[in-house]
């Protein structure tokens, strides 16, 4: 990734294979039917998407060299410092104008991986399992949110010291969203999710207050198979459509959601 941010002989040669790619896609596409054709034109989009992508990148490079951000070693990292290092190329992404949006997953919720925190346990524990006995293992589960909380701590605190030519901070420009998909891992409950909204958007949204919005919310029911939202529960599509319109995106509905937060917007 930071090669393909900040090298230009590394996209010079992802392009060469992008030219050669579509050159062979454009003389093969016209022998094919109408059906794959059709397969064919989303593979083609999605090889000019990348070369657009180095377009870009080529177009910014005075932009690109002005963020400070050292070279990656290579090998396996500790994981907070792993963490740490893709933050800072999402941020450096953000800072430079390469996007407005960016997405950042830093541990997998549907499948068992044994992470070994480094300093917090002496050796690996699966978070999942002990998300299903939280009696038990109550205190690791602490250290493990604690430890994740640091590393969402670690890029606010960057963010804010990046000053934009509109006198605020990068973190004062973007609304930065940490949470899960799950309020109680042990039941796989997704009512009462934990959602923590950093920054403003440009003053969009009043900072520093805590919303309880699924105070009615309760527990998730199941009702024929299929899991409802608890009578007077807020859905979470609610937050995307508030932030959506926030960063100037005018939707009136997003996903299952059934209005705006009001009490976010400043």
């Amino acid at each position: 990734a930071y090669r393909r941010l900040f090298k230009s002989d590394e996209r010079s040669a992802y392009k060469n294979i992008t030219d050669l790619v579509l050159d062979d896609a454009r003389s093969l596409k016209k022998d094919l039917g109408y059906s794959d054709q059709q397969k064919f034109g989303e593979y083609f989009e999605s090889i000019r998407a990348i070369e657009t992508q180095i377009s870009r990148l080529d177009g910014m490079k005075a932009e690109l060299s002005k963020v400070d951000l050292d070279v990656p070693m290579d090998g396996k990292m500790p994981r907070g410092e792993y963490i740490r290092l893709m933050g800072d190329l999402m941020v450096a992404s953000l800072q430079s104008g390469l996007t407005n949006v960016a997405t950042f997953m830093v541990g997998p919720e549907r499948w068992d991986t044994p992470y070994l925190f480094e300093s917090l346990f002496d050796k690996p524990k699966s978070h999942h399992q002990m998300s299903h006995n939280q009696g038990k293992f109550i205190q690791d589960l602490i250290k493990v949110d604690q430890f994740y909380m640091e590393q969402f701590a670690y890029l606010c605190n960057k963010m804010n010291r990046i000053k934009e030519a509109n006198g605020k901070t990068l973190l004062d420009n973007i609304i930065f969203t940490y949470g899960s998909g799950l309020g109680d891992g042990s039941t796989h409950q997704y009512s009462a999710l934990p959602i923590l909204v950093a920054g403003s958007g440009g003053g969009k949204f009043i900072t520093g207050k805590h919303l309880n919005v699924s105070a009615k919310s309760g527990l998730v029911k199941k009702v024929g198979g299929t899991y409802i939202t608890p009578e007077g529960g807020v859905p979470l599509a609610n937050l995307w459509l508030s932030q959506a319109n926030a960063m100037g995106l005018k939707l009136d509905r997003f996903a299952d959601s059934t209005g705006m937060i009001s009490s976010l917007f400043a």
